[in-house]
């Protein structure tokens, strides 16, 4: 049976990841599974093992040491994994959430959350983890490694500045179009499925001379409001960078969801010139919802 793959960490996006799981499933009718996975990492090199360069004696006494403490902070991290899990578990009650499991790993983050999504329809992270809180310009080096890799939609929880219910947050769909084959993926979804289906919907399109002509981008939207013909549809055709056009359309949408493709380019343009994706996730503070 599918399910809704909320994974959590102890950063604070892990209330809004819950909220918005709760939403994703009562809308699917779909269990939860809640994951969190501590990460694999060497802790003696993370201390600055010097051992190499002292005597043997000492080196074997300080080696030792080392293994304790490795088994030491191993342990730390279940436990404060197993409170982290207990506490999202309460938090979902509240919300009563429905088929609810919980699950904790240890070993890497991106492929646990590649494994266990063979079993989800989707995929519901926080933008950035734990250890990012400080780098508030950036999205997190693990959401978009997944987001590379999945197959799954991701949903993307922004940080739980309020404590609106999910349903305030997801009141409707800001739709990022450009005819590629990612943003037409994206327009199906918008059209089938159940999680956003009752939703209205802004469909946007940043014009340019160069990427996007206005004649181009008027048939683009043409074919959009094709497939969704019957909702309740706004259109945006503005000229600028996709950037400050989708932004603009998410501010002047209260309670958005965004939608869009998932990285156009590849990861060696996008270290070049820059990523939509990226960008996007980066600076807009609603829900996100990216398909590959």
């Amino acid at each position: 049976m599918q399910n809704i793959l909320a994974c959590v960490d102890a950063s604070s996006y892990a209330p809004t990841v819950c909220k918005l799981a709760a939403w994703a499933s009562r809308k699917l009718g779909l269990p939860i599974e809640l994951l969190h996975v501590v990460q694999r990492h060497d802790t003696s090199a993370a201390r600055h093992d010097l051992s190499g360069a002292i005597g043997l004696g000492v080196k074997s006494r300080l080696l030792e040491e080392l293994t304790q403490l490795d088994a030491m902070d191993a342990r730390l991290q279940i436990e404060r994994g197993r409170l982290l899990l207990n506490s999202c578990l309460e938090l979902l009650d509240e919300m009563n959430a429905q088929g609810v499991t919980s699950l904790h790993r240890h070993g890497d983050i991106v492929e646990t959350i590649l494994e266990r999504e063979q079993a989800a329809r989707i995929v519901v992270m926080g933008k950035r983890g734990a250890s990012k809180e400080f780098a508030t310009d950036h999205i997190g080096s693990t959401l978009e490694r997944v987001v590379r890799a999945s197959d799954r939609p991701v949903l993307i929880a922004p940080d739980s500045a309020s404590d609106a219910p999910a349903e305030d947050m997801t009141r409707a769909v800001v739709l990022a179009y450009d005819g590629s084959p990612a943003a037409g993926r994206a327009l199906e979804r918008c059209a089938n499925s159940p999680l956003l289906q009752d939703l209205p919907v802004t469909i946007v399109i940043a014009t340019s001379r160069r990427k996007m002509p206005r004649e181009k981008a008027e048939q683009r939207m043409l074919e959009a409001r094709k497939i969704l013909d019957g909702r309740d549809i706004t259109s945006v055709l503005e000229e600028g960078g996709a950037e400050d056009v989708i932004a603009g359309a998410v501010k002047a949408t209260p309670g958005a969801i965004l939608l869009m493709g998932a990285f156009g380019h590849s990861p060696l343009r996008a270290l070049i010139v820059g990523s939509t994706t990226t960008a996007m996730v980066r600076s807009i503070s609603v829900p996100t919802l990216l398909v590959r």
